[in-house]
């Protein structure tokens, strides 16, 4: 009777293991994603509620988009980039890289020139006309496009060769950010999305006329193209959860 009664405790607990192997958990998988550095926060948010939602993992790994895109081509093993580009979401596609007619607008963004110290920038960013600061941090434009976007507003406020001896550049928009919150630079052009929520400092909306727009594209890569869970996470950035936690990053969303 014993062994019989243990028999049957055996199967249901066999039974009930492969029943719990079934459930979400097991199914759960995980997607290793490529972010422009300034998305990082909202990308933070976005895998949690990602997370929350599906039960899938993303695995963010954080850098300028040049360089991001320079470890994809050299075959770091990305599924889903997050570019602060369109260019170079596109230029994955073209060279193979990516899965064609995956890429998608995910974020649009805009640039604030910004400072810790709240009587420092004007309204108007007349800051940058005169000498009240020796360093102004800009990402670098070669491989950051919020860098990109800075050295285009400058230059058409016809103020570049005024201050181009005292530009100190970000290898990304994230270290930028640093050189501006540590005080080793008295102002820069940061992303609005890395002050959004914060009033600290003063701030310079910057004309969204004087650069060109900072659409940011989002592209599954060839090494993502059968992973249900890069599926799920592209998905899941093109809905509404995911929306609202870009526009209250201060992006606008297409």
């Amino acid at each position: 009777m014993f062994l019989k009664s243990t028999a049957r405790f055996g199967r249901a607990t066999l039974l009930a293991a492969l029943v719990a192997g079934i459930s979400a958990p097991a199914l759960a998988g995980e997607v290793k994603v490529a972010v422009a550095a300034n998305f990082t926060a909202a990308a933070k948010d976005i895998g949690a509620a990602f997370k929350s939602e599906t039960g899938h993992d993303a695995v963010l790994s954080f850098g300028s988009t040049g360089k991001l895109y320079t470890q994809i081509a050299n075959g770091a093993p990305f599924e889903v980039f997050l570019a602060a580009d369109q260019a170079r979401p596109e230029k994955t596609e073209k060279e193979g890289l990516a899965v064609d007619g995956s890429r998608f607008t995910y974020a649009v963004g805009k640039i604030v020139l910004y400072s810790l110290d709240p009587d420092l920038v004007d309204d108007g960013g007349k800051v940058l006309e005169g000498d009240g600061f020796t360093r102004l941090a800009v990402a670098n434009p070669k491989t950051a496009p919020y860098g990109t976007a800075a050295v285009e507003a400058l230059k058409g406020l016809g103020l570049y060769d005024t201050v181009e001896s005292r530009l100190v550049f970000g290898e990304n928009i994230g270290q930028t950010f640093q050189f501006v919150a540590t005080g080793n630079a008295q102002l820069g052009f940061v992303a609005l999305s890395q002050i959004a929520g914060n009033d600290d400092g003063s701030r310079w909306a910057v004309p969204g006329d004087l650069y060109k727009p900072i659409r940011q594209d989002a592209v599954l890569l060839k090494t993502g193209a059968d992973s249900e869970a890069a599926a799920a996470f592209l998905s899941f950035l093109k809905g509404s959860s995911a929306a609202a936690i870009i526009e209250g990053y201060g992006y606008g969303v297409e």
